[in-house]
């Protein structure tokens, strides 16, 4: 498994929760030199972006989580963690993290390496 993400679990709303992604094998080598995001699938729905992160550091948000939303690496480098808060029922989903997008735009589904995902459900 090159991707991993985990921290999910159920929570009430107004609650925070922190996701982790950890990456290694070959994606490690690339993680923090790349642009690395956290997606999200709620049941029914397609996949959509939340956030990401250049690897100069800038920090990309869906209009839905910002200001609640946190990207950032970690230490070491091949962590990436995604800190939600005031969370919302709305934002039930499986959250997904991914490495090194292949368009040149972190909004787009289109990175090189996929994890497994996460659930996180909200009640309300």
């Amino acid at each position: 498994v090159q991707l991993q993400a985990s921290g999910g679990g159920l929570v009430q709303a107004g609650d925070s929760l922190r996701l982790s992604c950890a990456a290694s094998g070959a994606t490690a080598r690339t993680f923090s030199t790349s642009t690395t995001a956290w997606f999200r699938q709620a049941p029914g729905k397609e996949r959509e972006f939340v956030a990401a992160i250049g690897w100069t550091g800038n920090t990309y948000y869906a209009d839905s989580v910002e200001g609640r939303f946190s990207v950032s690496r970690g230490n070491p480098r091949n962590y990436m963690y995604l800190l939600m808060n005031g969370l919302k029922p709305e934002d039930t989903a499986v959250y997904y993290c991914a490495a090194r997008s292949l368009s040149g735009s972190a909004y787009e589904p289109r990175y090189a390496s996929w994890g497994r995902g996460t659930l996180v459900t909200v009640s309300s």
